[in-house]
């Protein structure tokens, strides 16, 4: 496996290692000694899986208290994935990495927890797979507005289709319930 820092050194692009032939291909998406050596370590305890059309975009999400990290890859398609820092107090508070995922990469991305989440659909369709290291809590779920100028995330769209409740979301800014630094 081929792990390549980014600009947040704790969101990491994960390459599998890939073996192919005429037959198709196989790889390894997850084992817990290999993933462990790189800092992922909880044990995974639940698996999403989302389906949405080209200019669909969902996030910024996170949650908090309960926290999640998420390893996630495009199954089929592309996306641009991002993940943002907003964690109180860290020094790359409202800094972002944006990564390409797609079915021909095979790249999949580490968002730890305290990290805000979100994707945009580059393709016709994607099919959109989270490994997570929380359940899910509905009532601890953040949401960040996906156009946040202090983010300043080139989503490379200007009009994506949201869900009411992304289209609503407040300015990193004006969010009270963010992690801290440190405590995630």
């Amino acid at each position: 496996m081929n792990v390549i820092a980014t600009a947040l050194p704790e969101v990491l692009i994960l390459e599998p290692r890939l073996f192919g032939d005429q037959r198709g291909f196989f790889l390894e998406t997850y084992q817990l000694p290999r993933y462990a050596e790189h800092g992922i370590s909880l044990p995974f305890v639940q698996d999403n899986m989302s389906r949405s059309s080209q200019g669909v975009l969902r996030g910024l999400h996170l949650q908090n208290p309960f926290t999640q990290g998420k390893l996630v890859t495009a199954l089929r398609g592309r996306v641009l994935d991002v993940a943002v820092d907003v964690r109180m107090g860290s020094p790359r508070f409202g800094r972002h990495v944006a990564v390409e995922l797609s079915e021909e990469n095979r790249r999949q991305l580490w968002v730890p927890r305290g990290f805000a989440h979100g994707f945009v659909v580059l393709s016709e369709t994607a099919d959109f797979f989270y490994k997570c290291d929380d359940l899910y809590s509905p009532k601890d779920e953040v949401s960040i507005r996906w156009n946040d100028p202090a983010i300043g995330i080139n989503w490379g769209i200007e009009a994506p289709s949201l869900s009411a409740k992304d289209a609503d979301a407040p300015l990193l800014k004006d969010v009270k319930n963010l992690p801290m630094y440190g405590q995630t």
